[in-house]
């Protein structure tokens, strides 16, 4: 093991560096090459091991090919009905207005989609979407975007740096300049010297006990842009998705697609009745995902629940063939993990963590801070887009549109700097003397029963549903647990130590779970992914104008205050009726 004395690190320079290779990553390096940049696409791991993999229902897009009617107005409409108003109204019309192009500029670089008779792109439809606008394939939808992406990226002259961990961004008087991390595999300190940043690291799923996220989901971004002056905004809305497995334990919360209930497939209680008449007789699976996911919740707590805690999603009506062929890797997923036959009987289905609506504020021309100069962001780390609750499909579509925008503005933003900004080297060596000190501390704890305990506390006092008295238990729990963090040792060398790892990582999201606990507790409201069973109402006339603001002070110290949202002027206004606006929040008081 390198002593902590000894700092070598290798350094690279780089016009644009991004970091996250999900879909709005690697987007944003396509897009920053494509304007002449050179780009470092970093990620903590393996080119392709994204969530984007994870959105396995389609991307959301206004084709129109197979309901005439629809279009960028209409889309726009149903974001902002299903984010409940809150969304940042210039967002949701640009994501509207452009995914259509984004899709068939996918489609041009090599995207298989499914297909129409006449050879259009097929689209199908999900919960909370007028028309049938989700782009696909089958149910692998996510995992096809990446594989176009990196097809498209690995061929346009940009530098991967696969398994290397990025833990602290560099700045000068309020701009950016830079990147420092380590390698995974030897634990090697790497400086990446840059004109502008992207920040595209995902979301903080790993902080809940039952997540459909992976290992990496951590809060990187999050917590590194607020170091040097970002702001999180929005943090307390975070969707649970309506259906991850919940049997067997060892692959609870793995996703089970939107599309088994776009395709037809029905919830049931353990009663037999099909509940969703009872909380959106409209809509009913077709839902919005908080409303599903709430109605799962109540139906388990008033004892209708399966056998192991959620409910029934059958979609054996369909028949076996039409179930492999639309839905093959729900088919394979829950027979290899659960020896469950889909197409012979209902799967037990449960909420699970699954997305972040909230994250680094953006001006949402052009994905830049505005109070980080250079400091770009996009896809999940970032905030706005989604209001309280996001649509199935907007994410993928999401990805997309505001991966190019970062990227395309971190290029331009790089181009009119004429050199590197300096380098505080006394920084940088205090970055990897911190890194190094779990390997110093004398203690007897180490990060894994801190993270153990971390995600039992999010699950159960910050969840789905919340209340006061468990959300202020929670805030003083969480300050605990930092220090707890603080103090924990690691053991071994550098290379491959997944203790080590989460050491750093642990910090992350317990900072990323503050801000939810402590926005959750200043909203006194209920709307989309945040519930107050104390406050089970949605106060029109305060909350809805009002967005969270996280920040960190000068001492360390986590803030979160309000600020009135930007409001949608009035030709987008005259879109909606009075009628719309109150069927978007009649479910809240249901549950």
């Amino acid at each position: 093991m390198m002593s902590s004395t000894e700092h070598n690190y290798e350094t690279k320079s780089y016009d644009v560096i991004v970091i996250g290779a999900g879909g709005a990553g690697l987007r944003a390096a396509i897009e920053a090459s494509a304007q002449g940049a050179s780009v470092a696409l970093v990620t903590k791991s393996l080119l392709g091991k994204a969530h984007t993999v994870m959105a396995e229902g389609g991307m959301a897009a206004a084709l129109g090919n197979l309901d005439a009617a629809d279009g960028w107005v209409p889309h726009f409409k149903d974001s902002i009905r299903g984010g409940k108003y809150m969304n940042n109204w210039r967002m949701a019309q640009i994501h509207a207005e452009e995914a259509p192009e984004r899709v068939k500029e996918l489609e041009l670089w090599g995207a298989v989609f499914d297909r129409t008779p006449d050879g259009r792109i097929l689209q199908r439809a999900f919960g909370g979407h007028t028309y049938r606008r989700l782009a696909h394939v089958g149910d692998r939808t996510g995992l096809e975007l990446i594989r176009t992406l990196q097809d498209k990226g690995i061929h346009s002259g940009i530098d991967v740096f696969m398994e290397c961990t990025v833990t602290n961004l560099l700045e000068e008087n309020g701009q950016v300049s830079g990147a420092f991390g380590y390698w995974r595999e030897s634990g090697r300190f790497i400086l990446f010297k840059g004109k502008s940043i992207v920040m595209a690291s995902g979301g903080i799923g790993k902080a809940f006990e039952v997540t459909s996220n992976s290992w990496e989901y951590t809060g990187d971004g999050q917590a590194m842009a607020m170091a040097i002056g970002a702001e999180l905004i929005d943090m307390e809305f975070l969707q649970f998705h309506p259906t991850g497995m919940v049997c067997p334990a060892s692959v609870k919360g793995i996703l089970v697609t939107e599309a088994v209930r776009g395709e037809g497939g029905k919830l049931t209680n353990a009663l037999g009745e099909r509940f969703m008449k009872n909380y959106d007789p409209e809509r009913m699976e077709l839902s919005t995902r908080d409303i599903v996911a709430k109605a799962i919740y109540a139906e388990v707590r008033d004892g209708r629940g399966s056998p192991n805690g959620g409910v029934f999603l059958d979609i054996s009506h369909r028949g076996a063939d039409y179930i492999k062929r639309k839905l093959p890797s729900m088919y394979h997923q829950f027979l290899e993990l659960g020896d469950v036959d889909i197409t012979k009987g209902p799967m037990e289905v449960g909420p699970t963590m699954h997305y972040t609506m909230g994250g680094i504020r953006v001006n949402p021309e052009t994905q830049e801070s505005p109070t980080v100069k250079g400091l770009f962001a996009a896809g999940e780390c970032s905030g706005g887009m989604h209001g309280a609750n996001r649509l199935g499909g907007n994410s993928l579509s999401d990805l997309i549109v505001f991966g190019r925008r970062a990227g395309l503005y971190a290029a331009e933003f790089a181009k009119q700097q004429t050199e590197m900004l300096p380098i505080d080297n006394e920084k940088v060596k205090g970055y990897a003397q911190a890194l190094v000190e779990p390997f110093e501390r004398k203690g007897t704890e180490t990060p894994y029963p801190i993270h153990a305990e971390l995600q039992h506390l999010m699950h159960t006092k910050v969840g789905i549903v919340r209340e006061e008295k468990f959300l202020k238990e929670a805030i003083a729990e969480l300050a605990v647990l930092r220090e707890r963090a603080k103090k924990a040792r690691v053991d071994g060398s550098r290379a491959y130590n997944p203790g080590w790892h989460l050491a750093h990582d642990l910090i992350n999201m317990i900072d990323a779970s503050e801000i939810v606990a402590k926005a959750a507790l200043q909203r006194e409201d209920s709307r989309g992914g945040h519930t107050r069973l104390d406050f089970n109402f949605s106060d029109d006339k305060v909350w809805r104008h009002r967005t969270s603001v996280a920040s960190r002070a000068t001492d360390g110290t986590l803030t979160v205050s309000y600020f009135d949202k930007p409001q949608m002027p009035k030709e987008l206004v005259a879109l909606f009726d009075k009628a719309e606006e109150k069927t978007a929040f009649e479910t809240e008081g249901k549950f």
